[in-house]
């Protein structure tokens, strides 16, 4: 079985929301490690200057406005990446959107802005690049989940359906690469806990035909969205998902838990569907 990704220097990464945040540590990281950037992200403006502080420090990189949840657009992605290096060695499909609210009070726009960027992102990423890389034979994908795609969480249920569904697809991929490839392209899955990033100021980048009509939150909701607000401004940082996640790559290793404690948390979750308990909601189990 060949091991293709040992070392990074002068490989090509492409990164997805890599203007902040996770991102554009991921992006940081790999430009450390001497590789070839392709920065995606919605915002033009904090690209445009993530770009410039990485070229100037000595990187080689082209940026890419990109709206993953477009299709299209992720394909110009994979095009221009292509065309400016030849390849595409590692690609992080990681831009991603926060929100939360009862499901039930949630509107469809929301729900159709959260699962494009944070699940359809993820599909036109497989998609564009996954076939050129299986044809070079070579290759690494990591795909942005979240413990909340281990656990089911109340107040953000659109947000843990889309991290659910990243953490299956990617178990998927990683079962159809190693019968297609034998392992030559590989995957990884990334299920952070809380991380200082500014996901919980996504609106920001919310188009217009997806705004859902103005409500007052349930005082459950700003309870949650409060705790979760504060949860993040008190997490790691970024940079310690992108070391894990470049020991991954290296590693070949397919799950990346910054957060090992909350391990305890999905193993409680697991007894009580074996059990066939109702689902309990304790954070103390992590």
């Amino acid at each position: 079985m060949l091991r293709a990704m040992k070392q990074l220097q002068g490989k090509v990464a492409v990164v997805t929301g890599a203007a902040s945040g996770i991102g554009l540590a991921f992006a940081k990281r790999f430009a450390r490690d001497g590789m070839k950037l392709v920065l995606a992200d919605i915002e033009e403006r904090p690209l445009a200057e993530a770009h410039a502080a990485l070229t100037a420090a000595g990187a080689e990189a082209i940026a890419v406005r990109t709206d993953v949840a477009k299709a299209e657009a992720v394909e110009a992605l994979a095009r221009a990446a292509f065309e400016r290096f030849g390849t595409a060695h590692v690609v992080c499909n990681n831009a991603g959107v926060g929100g939360g609210g009862l499901m039930w009070k949630s509107s469809l726009a929301d729900w159709e802005w959260t699962l494009g960027v944070n699940l359809w992102g993820v599909i036109h990423g497989i998609r564009a690049f996954v076939p050129r890389m299986v044809e070079q034979g070579e290759g690494h994908v990591v795909n942005t989940a979240s413990i909340a795609g281990l656990l089911s969480l109340p107040g953000i249920g659109p947000y843990c359906a889309t991290k659910h569904a990243v953490v299956t697809i990617t178990e998927c991929l990683h079962h159809e690469l190693m019968l297609a490839t034998g392992g030559k392209v590989r995957c990884s899955v990334v299920c952070p806990g809380f991380v200082q990033t500014k996901i919980w100021e996504a609106e920001r980048n919310r188009p217009a035909e997806l705004r859902g009509p103005e409500r007052k939150a349930e005082p459950f909701e700003q309870q949650m969205q409060g705790t979760m607000k504060a949860a993040v401004e008190a997490g790691i940082p970024p940079e310690r998902v992108a070391d894990l996640v470049v020991e991954a790559i290296v590693g070949e290793k397919f799950y990346v838990f910054p957060h090992p404690e909350l391990k305890k948390a999905f193993e409680k979750r697991v007894r009580e569907i074996v059990g066939e308990q109702p689902p309990t909601f304790d954070f103390s189990v992590g």
